[in-house]
């Protein structure tokens, strides 16, 4: 099968198209052949070695397919079920062996492309709004990078909810796409400082929540339009690692709160997997929730993905096709 494997960290280029054999199931696992591969920024993460993985490695954590083989004790899970999973890596390869435990089904009316475009993001968003920080009619929240493939659903959520919501993005294209998820006010950050655009928007009161997958360069800024006992949710860092911080600016800035953090302590169980992912797809069934898939590529095209995620020219989600 062909696959990407990374046998050194580095950039896009450290990416290869290996031909690899088609996985054999152990006890506890399916087969999946790939129908599509979501690209994340945690896929780069692991490219560069940031995150720590044994290599060589086959990038890819998100992926939708048919199961075509299983394991023998596998008892819930059968050939041509339609299932998809996150958090594991090798899903930018023709075929993957996925523990049963960490496949979903994909329901009817969802399709590959879609179970593989909402499965990190989708839940990423999901356990950010209604776990980290439950949000509620009448919040206020500022949601950076809203036009990228969480923003988008994670306004939308926010939006349903009845939450007023301060999006920021960099151009006039992103502001409209915001927008039309259901952002209530926009600010281009190329143009206009956020943190004196919030406190213009909020009298000075500030938010209530602050979702910011951007990190390094929007991190101290942030915790200036905090209302008191407001939180930071830091899910990113796309500009880069949040400096050292020094936590008695939080209690002089009014108690806030600052967390870190991470989808697969939301869906550790398997009971958790299954109630988030079952909200997801019901969203995106009941047309509750809008995917933007952006752009697929083939799979030998992984190195222009990444590069065009890293360049910050996408918005909505990127996928792998095999």
């Amino acid at each position: 099968m062909k696959a990407i494997q990374v046998k050194q960290p580095g950039g896009p280029d450290a990416m290869e198209l290996a031909d690899l054999p088609i996985p054999q199931p152990k006890a506890n696992e399916a087969v999946v052949k790939l129908a599509a591969a979501g690209v994340n920024f945690i896929d780069v993460y692991f490219r560069e070695g940031r995150y720590k993985a044994p290599l060589p490695i086959v990038l890819g954590q998100e992926g939708a397919g048919e199961v075509t083989a299983v394991g023998d004790e596998v008892k819930d899970m059968q050939v041509g079920d339609r299932v998809a999973w996150c958090g594991l890596l090798g899903s930018y390869a023709e075929y993957a062996a996925v523990a049963v435990n960490r496949l979903v089904r994909i329901p009817d009316g969802v399709s590959d492309q879609q179970a593989a475009s909402a499965m990190l993001q989708g839940m990423t968003a999901h356990y950010l709004s209604h776990d980290t920080f439950l949000l509620k009619r009448g919040d206020t929240a500022l949601i950076h990078a809203a036009a990228g493939g969480v923003g988008l659903l994670l306004t939308q959520m926010a939006h349903n909810i009845g939450v007023r919501v301060i999006a920021t993005v960099s151009t006039e294209e992103k502001a409209r796409l915001a927008r039309d998820a259901g952002a209530d006010e926009i600010i281009l950050y190329t143009q206009s400082d956020f943190e004196v655009e919030t406190k213009r928007l909020t009298d000075n009161k500030g938010v209530d929540v602050i979702y910011d997958s951007v990190g390094k360069t929007t991190f101290e800024k942030g915790l200036n339009i905090l209302r008191p006992r407001g939180m930071m949710v830091l899910f990113g860092g796309s500009s880069g690692a949040v400096p050292p911080y020094d936590l008695i600016g939080l209690s002089q800035k009014g108690s806030l709160y600052v967390t870190r953090p991470s989808l697969m302590n939301y869906i550790a169980s398997r009971e958790e997997l299954a109630a988030r992912s079952t909200a997801v797809f019901g969203m995106i069934k009941a047309g509750k929730l809008k995917l933007r898939i952006e752009h697929s590529y083939p799979l030998a095209e992984a190195q222009r993905a990444h590069r065009d995620l890293e360049g910050r020219k996408t918005t909505g989600k990127l996928l792998l096709i095999p």
